[in-house]
């Protein structure tokens, strides 16, 4: 486990991302997990669980579904620190991921084998998740590259309990689970790109404010907007 690729990646005196204290193998009782909205070059949903001192991270294009039969593709990304669980805002235009990003769900998660260096090896995490929006029995499961991919995909798969239905998370709960923003609001409060951050909101939602302004939740005030200047050209 180690944050060196994730640093090589960014910037820390233009992005607001944290570059993290380093990591432990030491384990925590509780292990957290975080799932990020990121309105970056496109639309995605970064799944991350806890697990030796970093954020072990897959980036889900679709999100997460509570509904068994649907298979999510969840491409394996670099670790991420584990002060990243806090971080809710924007990421600047010309970075790595520039984009709004938004704290979607977080909580904590057990896994469901006692050897999990040991399942993710062979390609198969079991695992029970406790957060305001996903919770029940969940599982990761690696799959073959296609022909001309340079890393295997994985699938994130709501396992049959109680927890499990159909209905559509991303469209009845668009909103951070901590700061009650859609990613229009997080753009406006943080100083981002409102446009491009409203495309990852669902349309119907923004319908209803259109409709009904007092919907919008009112900027945060006195607070510090966390996008910084970028020398690099927009990507």
């Amino acid at each position: 486990m180690s944050l060196a690729e994730y640093r090589k990646k960014r910037r820390f005196g233009v992005t607001p991302e944290p570059k993290g204290k380093g990591t432990s193998a030491r384990q925590r009782k509780k292990l957290a997990f975080v799932v990020q909205k990121h309105r970056a070059a496109a639309l995605h949903y970064d799944f991350r669980l806890e697990w030796k001192g970093v954020m072990l991270s897959w980036a889900v294009p679709k999100g997460p579904s509570h509904d068994p039969a649907v298979k999510r593709l969840a491409m394996r990304v670099e670790d991420h620190p584990l002060e990243y669980n806090e971080f809710e805002g924007i990421i600047p235009a010309g970075e790595y991921g520039g984009g709004t990003v938004m704290i979607w769900d977080k909580g904590t998660w057990t896994p469901e084998t006692p050897d999990v260096d040991g399942a993710l090896e062979e390609g198969e995490l079991k695992l029970s998740l406790d957060g305001t929006k996903l919770r029940g029995s969940w599982v990761l499961v690696r799959t073959r590259p296609r022909r001309g991919e340079s890393r295997a995909p994985w699938l994130l798969i709501k396992r049959r309990d109680e927890w499990a239905g159909s209905e559509d998370l991303a469209e009845l709960a668009p909103r951070s689970a901590v700061s009650n923003r859609l990613l229009i609001e997080i753009a406006r409060d943080e100083g981002g790109d409102m446009r491009k951050a409203a495309d990852g909101d669902p349309p119907a939602v923004l319908g209803k404010i259109l409709d009904d302004p007092t919907l919008l939740a009112p900027p945060k005030k006195g607070r510090k907007k966390s996008v910084r200047h970028s020398n690099r050209g927009a990507s």
